[in-house]
């Protein structure tokens, strides 16, 4: 929180850089258990405490991004997500997330079945590659950049880009129900033609029968 903001307007500012944070707050009960995996800075973990009095931890590998959650008031576990969650027991938590970091994960199905073993629900969002201004700069001849997509092709650390039928033809594949889903432009919902018109997509999830 910026010197001299008080919290609502933290909460405002925070909800207009990241609405995806409204949006992930919407399914979470007040005084639920989270784990934030790649949590960054901690600004997920403590918007969710502002607003739904959560309780839990992020993980975080980057040694910066640790000293930013201990400012933040986040309780921060360091560790790699590649190695896995095994310093956790089954369903520790009732909602763990994978907040703009899927697409940076190597081993994504293994990840998601870790999540879904560590929380009884799990929650992602993530870039979609399908939004038409990526499909656009792609028959152009080159890789998108934007807001959601911020990195140039050498420096990016993007390994899993998708569209949302790439996610739900995977969560379809590995026996992962989805519970509900929210795509958005900004913070406005795209409810028509979301795979075309939306930037980034939030699915709750869990896991299938």
């Amino acid at each position: 929180m910026s010197k001299g903001m008080n919290m609502n307007q933290y909460l405002v500012s925070s909800a207009a850089e990241r609405p995806d944070f409204a949006a992930i707050a919407e399914w979470i009960p007040k005084g639920a258990s989270v784990l934030d995996l790649g949590c960054g800075d901690g600004s997920l973990l403590r918007y969710l405490k502002e607003t739904r009095r959560v309780r839990g931890y992020g993980v975080e590998i980057n040694d910066v991004d640790i000293v930013m959650c201990i400012a933040n008031g986040v309780n921060v576990i360091q560790n790699d997500l590649e190695s896995g969650l095994s310093d956790f027991e089954d369903n520790s938590f009732d909602f763990v997330i994978l907040s703009q970091t899927l697409q940076a994960t190597r081993h994504t199905e293994a990840l998601v079945n870790e999540m879904l073993r560590v929380g009884r629900e799990g929650i992602v969002s993530f870039p979609n590659f399908g939004y038409w201004k990526n499909r656009l700069n792609v028959l152009r001849g080159h890789m998108p950049v934007s807001k959601e997509l911020p990195y140039q092709w050498y420096d990016t650390p993007n390994v899993h880009l998708c569209t949302l039928h790439d996610f739900e033809m995977f969560c379809d594949r590995h026996r992962v129900t989805v519970l509900e889903r929210r795509v958005m432009t900004g913070a406005f919902e795209m409810k028509l033609l979301p795979n075309l018109l939306g930037s980034t997509a939030v699915y709750r999830f869990q896991r299938g029968i």
